[in-house]
């Protein structure tokens, strides 16, 4: 998409696509996901979009002004569907511990697009809500406004950074991930104690362990800094 700003009245578009659907900002969203999901990140164009929606590719400009914008809408959108039927409970680790294993869970079930949204701010809705819930659950939970401000800021950075890693595994071609997975028979399980004594001495451990992710495991570390650094 180039850049073009269309005056936020004129967005709508009224008549149905070629699929008899009304064009819609959440339905470009939700097919720019399933086109994604599907393709990679190089499904998403312009011309792509307007023919798995049945519109003209121009009438996209009237949501989105270029492909970024449209990568925004697509981050946000991950963010939405992690905080999906949340509630909070009062006890703030409880809080914290399920927000963080909701965003992992939801950017490993969308691979493709947590590659490429990941790393992004969005300044969107959701966003703005989940960074509002988890000021939220740390200030209530007894923190003082600098403390929480840092928690948060680490906090979503390790769950991010789990995700985008995790997912980039997830959507690697089937044969590369399976070899990936396969170094640990063929190299690890094979080293001497003479020489890797540490990996000998652990592998059967070890190579159990690096078939899941280390996020929740991680995150639990983070827990018990965090209740080290909570005023009593």
């Amino acid at each position: 998409m180039s850049e073009r700003v269309v005056p936020e009245g004129s967005r709508q578009r009224r008549r149905p696509t070629k699929q008899g659907a009304v064009l819609s900002e959440q339905l470009i969203v939700d097919t720019a996901l399933r086109l994604v999901a599907q393709h990679g990140a190089e499904a998403l164009s312009v011309r792509r979009l307007g023919a798995a929606l049945g519109a003209d590719p121009s009438a996209l400009y009237r949501y989105f002004r270029n492909t970024d914008a449209l990568v925004l809408a697509l981050a946000d959108e991950l963010i939405g569907r992690a905080q999906e039927g949340w509630t909070a409970t009062g006890d703030w680790q409880t809080d914290l511990r399920s927000m963080g294993l909701r965003v992992h869970s939801c950017y490993l079930a969308y691979p493709q697009a947590a590659v490429l949204a990941a790393h992004r701010t969005t300044g969107r809705p959701h966003e703005t809500r989940a960074v509002e819930r988890i000021l939220g659950i740390l200030r209530s939970g007894g923190f003082p406004d600098p403390l929480a401000v840092r928690i948060y800021h680490a906090f979503v950075d390790q769950a991010l950074a789990f995700a985008a890693q995790d997912a980039a595994a997830k959507a690697l071609p089937p044969a590369a991930r399976d070899g990936d997975e396969e170094v640990w028979q063929s190299v690890y399980s094979r080293l001497s104690a003479d020489t890797h004594p540490n990996i000998a001495a652990t592998y059967p451990l070890l190579a159990a362990d690096m078939r899941d992710s280390g996020y929740p495991f991680a995150l639990e570390l983070m827990l018990v800094a965090v209740a080290a650094l909570r005023p009593q």
